[in-house]
């Protein structure tokens, strides 16, 4: 979708070394490597383990793009001890396998891919992906795929809050939320509108090495 913005700066990418990789049918310029063939054409057999573990867990897993808490954006280094340190993201605020995640936060940060899809995996819970949050839309969401979790950033719950009252807010399965950021008036408003919710504040970095839960609310 966003191959266009690329596109006029080819040239200058190639002539530095950059490799662009684009998911999608194309056609795509010469340089420009076509993910969608090779993953066409891809084994679905697993390669031999020595091919794809790795030989240090410390080693870079990913670069995963933050948004300038150490300084200005870039793409933070991310090893693939942090990497499984994610999958029980969810199990230390009290999910489980039977819950319903719902995530309309963006995937090239931390909280969406990371947290939000990785921790998933990592309890077997099913995550219901919104390509856009909507707060007008967001009880009917909920009600119609069964939520039980919700991953926010603080300014989501106040979208949330500030949207007018409608019949039915309560009428809902959600049980845990859980992110950054929120307000503590925010925090007692969403409480007393929308029933008693757990909410679990988390405070982390995509470069940090702690981070920290609100367990006692």
């Amino acid at each position: 979708d966003l191959f266009a913005a690329v596109e006029p700066i080819l040239p200058c990418l190639q002539e530095d070394g950059i490799v662009v990789w684009v998911l999608g049918s194309g056609p795509y310029p010469p340089g420009v490597v076509a993910l969608q063939e090779l993953l066409d054409a891809a084994s679905e057999e697993l390669e031999p383990e020595d091919v794809w573990q790795p030989e240090d867990m410390n080693d870079t897993c990913l670069y995963i793009f933050t948004s300038g808490t150490t300084g200005l954006p870039k793409a933070a280094r991310v090893s693939h001890l942090k990497s499984i340190m994610c999958l029980s993201f969810y199990e230390l605020v009290g999910a489980s396998s039977r819950d319903v995640v719902y995530l309309a936060l963006p995937l090239y940060h931390m909280a969406g891919s990371l947290l939000g899809i990785v921790g998933c995996i990592g309890i077997g819970a099913t995550c219901v992906l919104k390509e856009k949050f909507s707060a007008s839309q967001f009880w009917d969401d909920c009600r119609a795929e069964g939520v039980t979790v919700f991953q926010y950033i603080g300014e989501l719950c106040r979208y949330l809050v500030n949207q007018p009252q409608r019949p039915g807010e309560r009428e809902h399965g959600l049980r845990l939320a859980v992110g950054s950021g929120l307000r503590p008036d925010v925090w007692r408003s969403f409480l007393q509108r929308f029933g008693a919710i757990r909410i679990v504040e988390t405070y982390g970095m995509t470069e940090g090495n702690v981070t920290l839960f609100n367990y006692t609310g």
